[in-house]
C-alpha cells in the first residue's frame, strides 16, 4: 500500500498504537509496581485491552460519522481497534514467558520503543519522510504522556493513602 493510498489509515493507526501503548503500558506497569502476580496481570491487560481497543474502534467511527465521513468511518475504525489490540498484545506477551514481571515490564517498554520504531520506518519509506525527526517526536510525546501519568498515579496514591 503506497502513502497515498493508506493516508486515511495513518491517523487511526497511529490512535490506536499510541492509546494501546500508553494504556497497556501505564496499567501493567502499575500493576507490577502493586506487586501484583504474573497471571493477575496478564488476565487484567487481556480484558482492558479488548475494551479498550473495541471503545477506540467505536470511538473512531462515530468520529468520522458526525465529521460526515460515512464512506470511510467502518475502514478508519476498524484501522483504529486492530492498531490498538495488536499493539497491546504485543506489550502482554513479555507477561506470558517471563516469570519475572519486572523484567517482563523492562521488555514491554522495549517492544513498545520497537513498535514505535517500526511503523515511522515502514511510513517513511513509504511517504518519503524523514525518519528520526518523526520517530523522535512519537517517542518523546509517548514517554511524556507515560511518565505523566505514572505521576499522577504516584501523586494520587499519596493523596488518598491508598498502599496496596
Amino acid at each position: 500500500m503506497q502513502c497515498k493510498e493508506a493516508t486515511s489509515f495513518w491517523g487511526p493507526m497511529v490512535l490506536g498504537m499510541h492509546d494501546a501503548i500508553v494504556s497497556t503500558i501505564g496499567l501493567v506497569t502499575g500493576l507490577v509496581f502493586a506487586d501484583a502476580h504474573q497471571y493477575v496481570i496478564i488476565l487484567t491487560a487481556i480484558i482492558a485491552s479488548v475494551a479498550a481497543g473495541l471503545s477506540m474502534a467505536a470511538s473512531s467511527y462515530l468520529a468520522d460519522r458526525a465529521d460526515n465521513k460515512p464512506g470511510v468511518a467502518k475502514l478508519r475504525g476498524t484501522a483504529t481497534g486492530i492498531s490498538y489490540i495488536f499493539t497491546a498484545a504485543f506489550l502482554i506477551v513479555p507477561f506470558v514467558f517471563i516469570k519475572n514481571t519486572l523484567y517482563a515490564v523492562l521488555m514491554c517498554y522495549l517492544i513498545a520503543v520497537s513498535i514505535i520504531w517500526f511503523f515511522n520506518f515502514v511510513k517513511s519509506r513509504l511517504c518519503g519522510e524523514r525518519f528520526w525527526p518523526k520517530f523522535l517526536e512519537m517517542l518523546t510525546i509517548c514517554a511524556i504522556v507515560t511518565v505523566s501519568a505514572f505521576i499522577i498515579g504516584e501523586c494520587a496514591k499519596i493523596c488518598f493513602g491508598i498502599e496496596i
